[in-house]
């Protein structure tokens, strides 16, 4: 059974149309297995030509796994990855970086609105070079953040200058890379490697597909042996044309962009329909596809009562809606009005704002 629509993830959204028409091309008699097959050889070069440079490209089924291999493929188990307290990698990955790195080590370093900057990078890399610590060998930056906010390109060419001068590889974990190109309105060459960006996961499942996500790297010596990484575990595909078609439906006449697009502008529907609405405060930017607010605790479980569905653990605290490529604006519209009949009906009952 589906779902009014909701804002819980983006990834409650369904297969979008150039992805599913894509899979059903694919779906045609017989073709070779494990990526020897027309389809990924079309995907792996429409990302070529998407970032105007000759990378390599694999497939995963998901994000845990495409940034947890590539970590994996640039550090050894005593070394360091350089990453925000709030990280993906940090809070939802459950150890897997860690796991198929055997053991390399996170540091976590304060991040203002989810965002490491130079100076912090370059403060974290340089505490200890001595052998009793790990060594740091890896950036890692969420774009967007988990707090839906952008590293803007002099930011990241910032940090990328910092790996640099220090011998640290950059790593981009880009589940929601679509909606900041849209929202930048830059090239995806200028996002990462023409900033320093080593190695990408280029996020599809948020933005359209059923599955999949990309590894880019742009430096291919560190692509070396990244194939049996992904066979060792479980990542390679044997009908691997499933997972590389919609590649091809979704960055086909820039797909990718049009519905990362459409999901931010939902974001800003939604943040400006709640302007000037008494009892909540906007937590952060609205930069990508999602909303964070701070509300009352009733106010939060009066909002479930109306059947509506969102997270209150991502980023640090609040409630978040996200938006997808498919979003209806009148669902935007129904959840903004539910949560200004929510705060009016608490503004009116003195006992609840009292006791907030």
């Amino acid at each position: 059974m589906s779902l009014a629509q909701q804002f819980g993830s983006d990834n409650y959204a369904g297969i979008c149309p150039e992805a599913w028409a894509a899979m059903q091309e694919a779906n045609q008699g017989h073709a070779p297995a494990y990526g020897d097959d027309a389809w990924t050889t079309a995907a792996a070069d429409a990302f070529r030509a998407l970032f105007e440079t000759d990378c390599e490209v694999f497939f995963t089924f998901n994000g845990t796994a495409a940034n947890s291999l590539a970590l994996a493929s640039l550090c050894q188990s005593f070394h360091s990855v350089i990453c925000s307290e709030i990280a993906h990698i940090e809070t939802d990955e459950c150890g897997a970086p860690e796991f198929f790195s055997n053991g390399s080590k996170l540091i976590l370093v304060p991040a203002r609105n989810g965002k490491l900057d130079a100076a912090g990078v370059r403060a974290a890399a340089t505490r200890r070079d001595d052998l009793h610590f790990p060594k740091p060998r890896v950036v890692s930056i969420t774009q967007a953040t988990e707090n839906g906010t952008l590293y803007r390109l002099a930011e990241i060419a910032a940090i990328g200058d910092v790996c640099r001068s220090l011998g640290l590889h950059l790593h981009m974990d880009g589940a929601r890379f679509a909606n900041a190109c849209a929202n930048l309105n830059c090239t995806p060459a200028e996002m990462t490697w023409r900033a320093g960006v080593d190695v990408l996961c280029f996020g599809g499942t948020k933005n359209g597909m059923a599955i999949g996500e990309a590894v880019v790297f742009f430096r291919k010596e560190l692509a070396r042996d990244f194939e049996f990484r992904c066979k060792q575990a479980g990542q390679l595909a044997s009908k691997m044309r499933f997972l590389a078609a919609p590649w091809v439906g979704v960055l086909q006449d820039d797909a990718w962009l049009r519905h990362a697009r459409h999901a931010n502008a939902c974001a800003r529907r939604l943040a400006q329909a709640l302007e000037g609405v008494s009892g909540i405060r906007q937590l952060f930017p609205v930069e990508a596809n999602g909303v964070f607010i701070d509300f009352p605790p009733d106010a939060l479980a009066a909002l479930r009562a109306r059947g509506w569905r969102f997270y209150t653990f991502i980023g640090e605290g609040g409630a978040r809606f996200m938006c997808a490529w498919d979003t209806e604006p009148e669902r935007v519209d129904a959840l903004a009005a539910d949560i200004r009949a929510v705060m009016a009906e608490r503004s009116a009952t003195p006992a609840l704002v009292a006791g907030a």
